[in-house]
């Protein structure tokens, strides 16, 4: 894969935004791999998303297959980072600019319930998650060997009621000399306080074994059965202060009928967590995503 660049754009909607961004990218010799956008008319928001080749290698075509501007040599991105900023100023824009040249590192949290976790090992040691796993972190041992067996270093870190606040130093302590860039919690069954998640402001992605709002809270496939849904589902969104809140970012469903128990739904939801999770992480690592509110833009 060729190397790219990402911009990431939300505004007060006006006349006139697309031709702004792509004249200018234009101007800068991008050839441009793939443009999206999106409005919410009610609050009057645009959103934007771009990749550009970086390097003179890219494929030469743009969104829908039209033919682009070939470039003229290596895109230089601190020269369109330099001009770009005054116009984003101007049209009240927040941006942010991303290579493909820094692979985020990503750390994943996990407690006892390993699905999750070794789908996700799987999917980044056959390429596609596009990051580093620098390390996985746990309050169990029952990962242990699944890290070792990828060559990912691995943190015990109990917790309990009375060492929580060491705890969550500790794992803080752990990211910040990783360099951790998200957090991914594969059923981490811990809620982490408002100051750890201050730390990581839509960087910690959860998945949770319900289709959110409904079922908030613990054993969620215990209240659906108990309230006999028709319908069972994950969903995958960052993490907030507020449990089981935040802006959701995939979610899937499964139909399930009276003959189905608690075990028949937590087997089949467990399908279901893998791939909300999965989407949820490679979308963010692609910078398909922008938050406003408490919701989400994800981009084709």
């Amino acid at each position: 894969m060729s190397d790219s660049a990402v911009l990431l754009i939300d505004c007060p909607d006006r006349k006139g935004l697309v031709a702004r961004v792509s004249g200018l990218l234009y101007e800068h010799g991008a050839n441009i791999l793939h443009a999206d956008q999106h409005q919410d008319h009610e609050l009057g928001l645009f959103f934007m998303r771009v990749e550009w080749a970086l390097d003179e290698h890219g494929n030469g075509h743009g969104a829908g297959g039209t033919e682009t501007r070939s470039v003229a040599g290596d895109f230089d991105l601190e020269a369109f980072k330099a001009v770009f900023a005054p116009m984003a100023a101007e049209l009240g824009m927040r941006w942010r600019l991303t290579s493909r040249t820094q692979m985020p590192r990503v750390a994943l949290f996990c407690s006892q319930y390993l699905h999750c976790m070794a789908d996700l090992l799987h999917r980044y040691r056959t390429g596609e998650l596009a990051c580093e796993i620098p390390v996985i972190v746990s309050n169990h041992r029952a990962v242990e060997r699944l890290a070792g067996f990828y060559g990912i270093p691995f943190e015990f870190v109990e917790v309990t009621a009375a060492t929580k606040s060491d705890a969550e130093g500790r794992q803080l302590q752990v990211l910040a000399e990783k360099k951790i860039d998200l957090v991914v919690l594969a059923r981490y069954m811990q809620i982490l306080s408002p100051g750890f998640v201050a730390h990581y402001p839509a960087q910690i992605i959860n998945v949770h074994h319900s289709f959110l709002p409904a079922f908030t809270g613990a054993r969620p496939y215990h209240a659906a059965h108990a309230r006999g849904v028709k319908l069972i589902g994950a969903t995958s969104h960052y993490v907030t202060d507020l449990l089981d809140d935040g802006p959701i970012i995939e979610q899937d469903v499964a139909r399930i009928s009276h003959r189905d128990q608690v075990e028949d739904l937590v087997a089949r939801g467990r399908d279901l967590e893998r791939i909300v999770l999965s989407r949820a992480v490679r979308w963010h690592l692609d910078q398909r995503i922008l938050c406003y509110g408490n919701k989400t833009v994800v981009f084709d």
